[in-house]
């Protein structure tokens, strides 16, 4: 017993030295984590990975709370293409509600604030692209007049989308998706796009997908000499 005492009393010395040696470092006062900056009374973070179970979901690092302003610009999406933001609706989240869609003719364009979603809650969020029918340059609906050949049009993408899902499923609504309820059947049943490639430029999170499609994403939040936050 006496050597087991003297083992560990020689063992609490060494933990008491290295607790010291780390008391006596001096401070360092780290204002931007890894892949962030700041800007205009903001942190501006990058910090956002794929998550390793499932190769086409993008989800950042730390959870986004209320006030954040998550800044997402597609570039390259293909007419096929929906980059979707969804939020979990569910303690165990196995439904999910869609917060915000892109596509190929919605990105925003120069104006930059369309890709910015204002964050009222926190929650997890989670990022991924999802391939539907091609449905560029369709019309569809029944003749608005008996004998006319004239048709609805009903645009070139999906723009309605049933709110509540399962979690990486984009159910389009209305009468664009009734025109392609068939094929549509399948298409989203398939999986979302897997993601090839993840960098950071700066603070900026780069994620590219399967075919070309690009999203550059960031996330604001503001510091505390921001007025916004007072």
């Amino acid at each position: 017993m006496k050597t087991i005492a003297v083992v560990l009393s020689g063992c609490c010395a060494l933990a008491s030295s290295a607790t010291l040696a780390q008391t006596d470092l001096p401070g360092v006062k780290v204002t931007a984590p890894l892949y962030s900056s700041q800007h205009g009374g903001y942190l501006i973070s990058g910090d956002f990975k794929v998550d390793p179970r499932m190769s086409s979901v993008v989800f950042p690092a730390q959870a986004l709370v209320q006030g954040d302003i998550l800044s997402i610009e597609p570039t390259s999406l293909q007419d096929d293409e929906y980059l979707v933001l969804q939020e979990c609706a569910s303690a165990d989240c196995h439904e999910a509600s869609i917060v915000r869609v892109w596509t190929a003719g919605n990105t925003g364009g120069a104006d930059t604030r369309y890709n910015r979603v204002q964050i009222t809650h926190e929650n997890k969020y989670f990022i991924w692209l999802k391939r539907l029918p091609d449905a560029s340059g369709q019309s569809c609906g029944q003749s608005r007049l008996k004998f006319s050949g004239d048709t609805a049009e009903c645009g070139s993408h999906f723009t309605s989308f049933e709110q509540i899902s399962p979690p990486l499923v984009l159910i389009p609504k209305g009468e664009l998706a009734a025109f392609h309820r068939d094929e549509l059947d399948k298409a989203i049943l398939s999986d979302p796009v897997q993601v090839t490639q993840q960098t950071h430029e700066g603070s900026t999170y780069v994620v590219t997908y399967a075919g070309g499609s690009i999203a550059r994403i960031r996330r604001m939040h503001a510091t505390s000499g921001n007025p916004q936050t007072q």
